[in-house]
């Protein structure tokens, strides 16, 4: 408890807010925090040819380790009856294949399986690693003459959360495609029916019929339109609400960290650590439930069991 309230102390001595408020106080150098500067794009250490070799690039292959090593240490000796590693590893691999399971059901839960536990995994990890501490205080001096953090949360630069909603994208027309065929597919959006039936009516005498049918006829092509852009939109949506809630949640990090030091940041750093587990559930979660409905006909009068 005394630590705890020296450390309060200090850290509001030596941050910004105290540095306002307590003008006349001589803080060391070493304890003050520098304030922060927020950039969005990831800054180049660098370059490959033409390409930037960028600190969240680096940051994102640190995490494909990470991951890659936790998976092979949990599985290389896999007991009947499991110790804690492999137990907590099972836990979540399991949680998220019985999520799989319980939206798309056994069959097809298992198809998508694969995709939404890695991109959960991956988006996890990009956050948690991001927040060990130290993780970006190491700072290099880049070939551009920047000065620059080494390592740099994944998701925070808009390029990782735009090419993982690509990935989704992608597979989810995979999966829509080639579970109802390609022109089955594509006429849950350019819907035609109406048109043919109306004026099928119109040429077979029924014009009467066929002209109250052409309303309606238009109207289902409409939304048909909007749900083709909808499908578009997905890539917006996926990207910026990733990328929206994890940059904002390490900017408050450093802005917390920049007011007072020490002790003002640590109910966000728990707040951040829940957010990590909410994104990448969320982005696991659409991506599973975006695959799913593709997969339904384009009536989407079929049950469950029957779509598969």
């Amino acid at each position: 408890m005394v630590a705890l309230l020296a450390l309060t102390v200090v850290g509001f001595a030596a941050g910004a807010l105290g540095e306002v408020l307590l003008s006349n106080l001589d803080i060391p150098d070493w304890m003050r925090v520098e304030r922060p500067e927020p950039h969005l794009p990831g800054t180049a250490l660098f370059y490959i040819g033409p390409f930037p070799f960028t600190n969240t690039f680096l940051a994102t292959l640190i995490t494909i380790l990470v991951v890659s090593l936790i998976a092979i240490l949990a599985t290389r000796k896999m007991k009947m009856i499991p110790g804690r590693f492999q137990s907590a590893f099972e836990l979540v691999i399991g949680y998220v294949l019985g999520l799989c399971e319980d939206i798309a059901g056994k069959k097809l839960g298992r198809v998508f399986f694969p995709v939404v536990c890695t991109i959960f995994l991956f988006v996890m990890f990009n956050a948690l690693l991001a927040l060990i501490p130290g993780y970006g205080s190491v700072v290099v001096t880049t070939v551009d003459g920047v000065h620059t953090e080494l390592l740099r949360g994944a998701n925070t630069d808009i390029n990782f959360p735009l090419s993982l909603a690509i990935v989704a994208f992608v597979m989810i027309e995979y999966w829509g495609i080639s579970r109802t065929g390609f022109f089955r597919y594509m006429g849950k959006f350019f819907v035609f029916t109406g048109f043919a039936h109306a004026f099928k009516d119109i040429f077979s005498g029924k014009i009467g019929k066929g002209l109250k049918a052409l309303p309606m006829a238009f109207i289902e092509f409409f939304v048909g339109i909007l749900e083709f852009l909808s499908e578009l939109v997905r890539l917006v949506s996926f990207t910026f609400r990733l990328f929206g809630n994890m940059t904002g949640g390490e900017i408050l990090l450093v802005m917390m960290m920049y007011l007072m030091p020490y002790v003002l940041a640590i109910p966000f750093y728990g707040l951040e650590l829940l957010m990590a587990f909410i994104q990448a559930l969320i982005f696991g979660g659409l991506t599973l439930t975006f695959a799913y409905i593709a997969t339904l006909p384009p009536h989407g009068a079929d049950e469950k069991g029957e779509a598969h």
